[in-house]
Formats: C-alpha cells, sequence, structure tokens
C-alpha cells in the first residue's frame, strides 16, 4: 500500500507497547497528538504503502546509491519483505520484514534498501484533505495508493487523540462479538483471509486487502481454517477511549 494515510502534528508524547493475549499477538506503535477545531471536520485517512506498492503486483526498489526522502504528515511504515534503512535527525534504524516505524510530521526521513533484495512497504498516512495530494516518497521509490477515505473522517471532535498501529493475529474462530470503532480504522489484510459481517451482509478479506471501518459500524470478523488471519490496523481514536466499543452505537449509526 503505499498507503498513504493522513495525521496532523503530534505532540512529543509518544510511545510503543507490546503485548500478547491468548491466540492473539499483536504489537502496537502509537503517535499522540493535539486535534484543533478547524482540523476535525477536515481529516481524511489514505492507505497506501511505501516503496513497493501492493495491488496485486508490487513495484520494486533495489539498494540505490540515492535514497528515497519523505517529508510530510505524520504516518507509519511498516515493512513487507526486504530490509529498509531510515534516516532522521535522531539517528539511523535498520527495519526488517514486520517491522514498523512510526513517521513524524515535518521531519525528512532518508529511505534506502540495505540489501540487494527489492523493498516492499505499507505507509499509513493521516492528514488533512490538502495534504494528500501533495507527493509521497520521492523517486526511485515507486509509489501505489491503495485506498483513499472519500471524505474526512467523521465525528472527531477538537481534543488529543491517539493515533496507532496494531497487528493482530487471529487463529480459527467463530464470529466474534458485535462491535464497533470509537474513531475510525484502516486494516491492511497483511496474511491469510477472514470474514468480516456487517449489516446482514458477509464479505471474505484476502490477503493484500485495504479495509475502512468508520465510526459506529457495527461488524464482526470471523475466520475459518488453520491458516492465521493477520490484520494491521492503523487506528484514530481520542486518548483515553477504547479503540473498540463492545456494544451498539448511537442512533446517528456509521458515517462511511
Amino acid at each position: 500500500m503505499m498507503a498513504r494515510a493522513v495525521v496532523p502534528a503530534p505532540t512529543a508524547s509518544r510511545k510503543t507497547a507490546m503485548r500478547e493475549s491468548p491466540g492473539i499477538a499483536c504489537f502496537r506503535r502509537s503517535s499522540r497528538f493535539s486535534l484543533s477545531s478547524t482540523l476535525s471536520h477536515d481529516v481524511p485517512v489514505t492507505l497506501p504503502p511505501g516503496f513497493a506498492r501492493l495491488a496485486t503486483k508490487p513495484c520494486s526498489t533495489a539498494s540505490s546509491t540515492a535514497p528515497t526522502k519523505y517529508s510530510g504528515p505524520v504516518g507509519f511504515l511498516y515493512v513487507l519483505s526486504g530490509a529498509i534503512a531510515v534516516q532522521t535527525d535522531a539517528g539511523q534504524r535498520s527495519l526488517q520484514p514486520d517491522d514498523a516505524f512510526l513517521v513524524t510530521a515535518g521531519s525528512t526521513h532518508s529511505l534506502n534498501a540495505s540489501g540487494s533484495q527489492p523493498v516492499q512497504f505499507l505507509h499509513f498516512v493521516l492528514a488533512r484533505s490538502s495534504e494528500l495530494d501533495r507527493p509521497a516518497e520521492q523517486p526511485p521509490a515507486v509509489v501505489s495508493e491503495l485506498y483513499r477515505t472519500s471524505r474526512a473522517i467523521p465525528d472527531l471532535k477538537p481534543g488529543r487523540y491517539e493515533f496507532t498501529l496494531t497487528r493482530v493475529s487471529y487463529p480459527r474462530m467463530d464470529p466474534n462479538p458485535p462491535h464497533y470503532r470509537s474513531g475510525a480504522a484502516l486494516y491492511y489484510v497483511r496474511s491469510g483471509s477472514g470474514t468480516f459481517i456487517a449489516e446482514g451482509k458477509t464479505e471474505t478479506k484476502e490477503m493484500g486487502t485495504p479495509h475502512f471501518e468508520p465510526h459506529g459500524w457495527v461488524h464482526q470478523w470471523a475466520k475459518s481454517g488453520d491458516a492465521p488471519l493477520v490484520l494491521l490496523q492503523a487506528n484514530i481514536s481520542e486518548e483515553g477511549v477504547p479503540a473498540v466499543i463492545m456494544r451498539q452505537p448511537p442512533p446517528s449509526g456509521p458515517g462511511r
């Protein structure tokens, strides 16, 4: 995906956490920021991947003497294959497959494949509408946009928010309890396949599929077969409010 997600400038407060629960393993990367009243009505979410895009035929970017540069809205990089070196003012980080990196807003990031193999990564971006069409990663990277919300994320109020990236692995399971997002989430199916159930309809979500869940959309996930379903979830929610609510939403319903 060079998923291009869009985000407002985060504050200096950030956190990284790891957690595991029976049958479900996940990691979490997060960024906290304040949402102004003007931004609250103008925050679309986009999901594009970085270097090699993932549609059905990912493009490739091999090691080059000229790194790719990125400076833009806050987001997350998630490495799908290959190895990549990320250089910032704070130093250099080497990322392997299934590593994630918080991209801070307004900082210049230099990205380069650190091996002989092409690199494929996702880039989740959270930004204002006016920022969505600006250039993403510069050449030699090849970027394909996998998903973009059609309009600003609804139901976001002025205040402090968390923007997180979580990887969750589901084993075989019957439909989980109905639930909905307190904010919104943009998914990417990392591996496996699962069944998404909402509004009396079922839909199979295959590997490589982006999926968006707006606020208030009551739904369930189910998994058949032995291969685990692995989901990447870029979520925005108010600070201190659970990202997932296990009950029926307010009468207004979802804003898709």
